[in-house]
């Protein structure tokens, strides 16, 4: 399937009809970009590309899929691989499902994976043959601070292994692409916001505005950390973490296990 060139620098946000997805729309509207907004829910996807074009004069086309669908996925990675204008993509499509594991429909586990994992992964694979061609353009996964969960006890929130290892797998992901992609002209992020003020947790029986302040952000801001950060280089963007260095050291951290962690033959503890 050809895709049309926009006139204009263009992006493609997926999971726009609400939320990260639709701050995300709307930023990258005011500040130039066409758009493509693709979601599940028509309603609300033409109602912000109306409100876009008409206050912002930028093109912005409708996409009505289910990425949790091979038909509807394989379709907009065509788009996207055929697309000349292509300078940014979000993939923030993607929902709960703050429960114990095995409260967790199989089906519905199913769902999580092939939303937070293939789309990504494939989405990704669509779009940057054309902007390595291009040298130019960003990648921007959102993922989570559950990403970082793993050793955490998190009783109130209840995030399955799944969710919380679906965000592990971005990260690991982003962080290992980016790698392959220096100094190409292509960027690429995943976004870890913590809690944010937006229907994804009232949909689990949480609002939001019952956390802790200090740990809530607001989707606008969401998208402002991540494009500073995108501008200035980081590949893991924490939104609410105000030192850095915390985070540098958790890398130095992990590099050390690793290189340590790889030593042949058997542990002591293993051997009797």
């Amino acid at each position: 399937m050809a895709s049309k060139s926009f006139p204009r620098p263009h992006a493609v946000v997926t999971g726009a009809s609400s939320g990260i997805g639709k701050a995300f729309a709307e930023r990258l509207a005011r500040d130039g970009y066409d758009l493509t907004i693709v979601a599940r829910r028509r309603d609300r996807l033409e109602e912000l590309a109306g409100r876009l074009r008409a206050d912002l004069g930028v093109n912005v086309d409708v996409v009505v899929a289910d990425l949790s669908r091979s038909g509807d996925l394989h379709t907009l990675e065509k788009r996207l691989a055929s697309d000349p204008s292509l300078e940014m993509l979000v993939n923030n499509a993607g929902f709960a499902d703050h429960m114990p594991f095995i409260q967790l429909d199989p089906d519905k586990a199913e769902e999580v994976i092939r939303v937070q994992v293939l789309a990504v992964t494939r989405l990704t694979r669509a779009a940057l043959p054309g902007m390595l061609a291009r040298h130019k353009g960003a990648i921007i996964n959102v993922s989570s601070r559950l990403a970082f969960s793993g050793p955490v006890n998190i009783p109130r929130m209840a995030p399955t292994a799944t969710y919380a290892a679906t965000k592990a797998f971005i990260n690991t992901f982003t962080e290992i692409l980016s790698r392959e992609v220096e100094g190409t002209g292509v960027k690429v992020q995943a976004l870890c916001p913590a809690v944010v003020l937006t229907e994804f947790h009232l949909r689990q029986g949480m609002d939001p505005k019952r956390f802790p302040p200090d740990i809530v952000s607001t989707p606008e801001d969401v998208v402002q950390a991540s494009l500073a950060g995108l501008r200035m280089g980081e590949v893991i963007c924490l939104p609410g973490m105000e030192d850095p260095s915390l985070f540098a050291r958790l890398e130095d951290d992990q590099r050390r296990f690793f290189e340590q962690s790889g030593a042949g033959g058997l542990a002591g503890r293993y051997k009797s």
